[in-house]
């Protein structure tokens, strides 16, 4: 049952300022239970609850913060179909998706737990004694990754489970010793009320304070900046557009005391074909080209939103194979109204310029009434591209535009006139590889993960995955939202020196209790000392 309220660490508040309704993006109705804005004191409130409990959440022990993600994981999954129904009211997603993001949901809670029982990840370093050394003895001096503190996160539109209340930047949060505050999305504020009292469950299943979390509902850009420029705020994480990560960074950015602000903002995502790939498999790379435009109607960060290829018959034959698989898309509902406004006149835009041409569109006209929206793959000139400005800015949802260059070096320009990007996909052979290696050069400088006879759309949460790139499609390109390495945003490293053996932390003492991998005097190791 949905109340509406706001979830202070454990207690419910009355969310009766400015109210709000949900919106079923495919219907436009109302659903059931009103939400309220936030407030400063709210804001105050969570944050000072999240501080009271940092030290018990920081000091448990590995295998309890692991048990509190294994019952998050559980409290998920119980809560059953509701969730999936209630998130497929709010935000259109058909239920197969949820169903499946659910499950990268649980994933990641279990992946995160495992990666605290094994321990390595806090990158304990130990340099024993030398007291007879001359001239100086050298001391005992030892490291580790320790939790900063209170953490607020802001999560994304188009993953309700997996980048939302229960998402990676909570779990590893909680992973790492970080109390949390989210502020729920105002799209799916029911999903986010049903998730948020999950981690409650879970928080009390592994014996740790409520306080440890918060959730806080608003529709404004008010509460957001009251959250990220509250002094005991320590780190923000922030999945959304360019324009609101911007803002808040810069809120982040001029506290009298600043904070690491940790933005995902999107990208265009290009994808350079090259000759080899035309000539093996220029209608298949179309078809599949298209399947990645129009994934999840084009809401993915990583959509590739424009594609460039060398002059000649084979890219001639692969715009009129992608236009001819555009035609076959039938409109969908996007997530909310204001997405879908946003894209139409993006698209817009791009029609009236001269020598943009429209390559295929759905054949379908899309219900406005139903917020859905046409696929639209596009073709023009890398002079073209070069001269517009607005054809290189991101247009979130399903479309595309295919840019003709006439030589190699004309993509080499375009690569490196690159804003920072998540992704670049190359396709092309084991040959065109070698042949066009100072491309590959070029985009290792410009983007965090580069794709090879793929497309970025569909993303493995795993240890080696980065999501990321230089801005602004991040606000830092060395840290990760997606995987294991996304803990690290929350940590920062402590030396102790000379301690005593029994007042170091646990993965720090000599026995090595865990058998984590240790850096001890220069040799990693298992052993204890």
């Amino acid at each position: 049952m949905l109340t509406g309220h706001h979830l202070i660490a454990g207690r419910e508040v009355s969310a009766n300022q400015s109210p709000f309704q949900a919106l079923n993006p495919a219907t436009n109705l109302k659903l059931e239970t009103t939400f309220g804005e936030g407030t400063a004191e709210l804001a105050d409130e969570a944050l000072q609850a999240a501080d009271s409990a940092f030290d018990a959440l920081r000091t448990a022990p590995a295998e309890t913060r692991a048990a509190l993600l294994d019952h998050l994981a559980d409290e998920i999954m119980a809560l059953g179909d509701a969730l999936l129904e209630r998130a497929h009211q709010e935000t259109a997603l058909p239920m197969a998706r949820l169903t499946g993001e659910r499950g990268r949901a649980i994933g990641q809670c279990k992946m995160f737990a495992a990666l605290l029982r094994e321990g390595s990840w806090a990158q304990m370093s130990i340099d024993t004694p030398l007291p007879e050394r001359v001239p100086a003895p050298k001391p005992d001096v030892r490291r580790i990754l320790q939790p900063i503190g209170p953490v607020v996160v802001f999560g994304a539109s188009n993953f309700p489970f997996a980048i939302g209340v229960v998402g990676t930047d909570t779990v590893c949060a909680l992973a790492a010793g970080c109390p949390v505050v989210v502020k729920a999305h105002p799209a799916h504020p029911g999903t986010c009320e049903m998730l948020s009292r999950a981690v409650f469950n879970a928080l009390r299943k592994a014996g740790l304070p409520d306080a440890c979390f918060s959730m806080i509902h608003g529709r404004g850009y008010e509460i957001g900046i009251e959250l990220v420029k509250h002094p005991l705020t320590e780190a923000v994480a922030f999945t959304g557009s360019l324009k609101g990560g911007r803002a808040l960074m810069d809120v982040a950015a001029a506290r009298p005391h600043p904070i690491p602000f940790y933005g995902e903002m999107g990208s265009i995502n290009p994808v350079f074909i090259l000759p080899g790939a035309l000539k093996e498999r220029a209608a298949k790379l179309a078809e599949a080209y298209v399947g990645s435009v129009t994934m999840g109607v084009g809401q993915f960060c990583t959509n590739p939103a424009m594609v460039l290829g060398l002059k000649g018959a084979e890219l001639g034959e692969f715009v009129t194979a992608a236009g001819q698989q555009a035609e076959k898309v039938a409109p969908q509902t996007m997530l909310h109204r204001g997405i879908c406004e946003t894209y139409e006149a993006g698209t817009a835009v791009w029609s009236t310029i001269s020598g943009l041409k429209l390559a295929g569109q759905s054949t379908v006209e899309a219900n406005s009434d139903a917020t859905q929206a046409a696929c639209r793959i596009f073709s023009t000139t890398l002079d073209v591209l070069e001269e517009n400005e607005e054809l290189r800015r991101e247009v979130f949802g399903p479309c595309s535009i295919i840019t003709e260059c006439a030589t190699l070096e004309d993509m080499l320009r375009f690569a490196r006139s690159l804003e920072g990007q998540l992704t670049a996909a190359v396709h092309g052979t084991a040959d065109d590889l070698r042949q066009y290696a100072a491309l590959i050069r070029v985009l290792e400088r410009k983007v965090g993960r580069i794709i090879f006879n793929g497309f970025g759309t569909g993303i493995e949460p795993c240890p080696s995955m980065h999501h990321g790139g230089p801005y602004p499609a991040a606000s830092h390109s060395f840290f990760t939202s997606i995987g294991t390495g996304s803990i690290y945003r929350f940590v920062r490293p402590v030396c102790y020196q000379g301690f005593p053996d029994d007042c170091l932390p646990t993965a720090l003492q000599n026995a090595n209790s865990a058998g984590s991998m240790r850096l001890v005097d220069g040799t990693l190791t298992r052993n204890g000392l």
